[in-house]
């Protein structure tokens, strides 16, 4: 048997399952793994070949990665959940949901959308990949981690990122790049009924609103949050109004609604 994917985990209660994207780590879950496990179960695993999972090897496509962190729950014992994931991380979430819709009970997709290519990226994934071949992964990751926040590399979470970032191997850095550029989330979007927000910084420069509307509407029990002054890493950048979101979607009833 393959050794157990590396993972953060607190608490106790309903799971809830924090899914990091491209150059991410569990590490930058550490406030919400604070404050959520004093009422659920939090799991926040390292996707394969990235942060504490660097030694594993990475994956090239998105269902890889899906499978990857249902093949940990399973191997925790973890049946149903509550799933968020961000940015590439939004979509193994996505893939994820699609696959075993009935063990998802909530769905949270925050920065990102349904189409991995990304339309209208700060820059396309071929520059990414080249770049990267080019830098390496610490420098890759200072130059696309100080996109994710408004004030680039004087925002406070930009170390943090960084750190965690550089973590990645080359290979794996590499691989998700490929990965997203072939994924389209599009054609499974109807089979996503669970309740599901769509949360948004107004400066993400990953994903742009066009891209973010289409997911949202395309949801069949969509709701969509959107934080103001924000870019790609609003959990970091306004960690309070993701939090009272996140809460108060969390707090809802558990029956479906459509307004989409």
């Amino acid at each position: 048997m393959s050794a157990l994917l590396s993972h953060r985990r607190a608490g106790s209660g309903p799971v809830l399952v924090l899914v990091h994207g491209y150059l991410g780590g569990a590490t930058q879950w550490q406030a919400e793994i604070a404050r959520y496990s004093a009422h659920y179960d939090v799991i926040a695993p390292d996707l394969p070949g990235f942060g504490a999972a660097s030694d594993h090897p990475g994956c090239d496509r998105i269902d890889g990665f899906a499978e990857a962190v249902i093949g940990l729950l399973d191997r925790l014992g973890i049946d149903r959940f509550t799933l968020l994931g961000h940015s590439m991380g939004g979509m193994i979430a996505q893939e994820m949901a699609a696959r075993h819709a009935a063990r998802v009970q909530r769905l949270v997709l925050y920065g990102t959308g349904p189409l991995g290519a990304m339309p209208d990226r700060f820059e396309p994934i071929d520059v990414s990949r080249q770049r990267l071949a080019d830098d390496g992964v610490a420098q890759t990751a200072q130059r696309i981690g100080a996109t994710w926040f408004l004030k680039g590399e004087d925002a406070p979470g930009y170390p943090t990122i960084c750190q965690i970032g550089a973590q990645a191997s080359l290979q794996a850095a590499s691989a998700a790049l490929d990965a997203m550029a072939h994924w389209d989330g599009r054609p499974a979007l109807a089979l996503l009924t669970m309740p599901t927000l769509v949360v948004w910084g107004d400066s993400d420069r990953s994903y742009r609103w066009l891209q973010v509307e289409s997911l949202w509407r395309n949801l069949p029990t969509g709701e969509l949050a959107v934080i103001p002054g924000a870019a790609h890493a609003a959990h970091l950048e306004k960690p309070a109004l993701f939090h009272a979101i996140l809460d108060g979607f969390l707090a809802e009833p558990s029956e479906t609604r459509d307004i989409g």
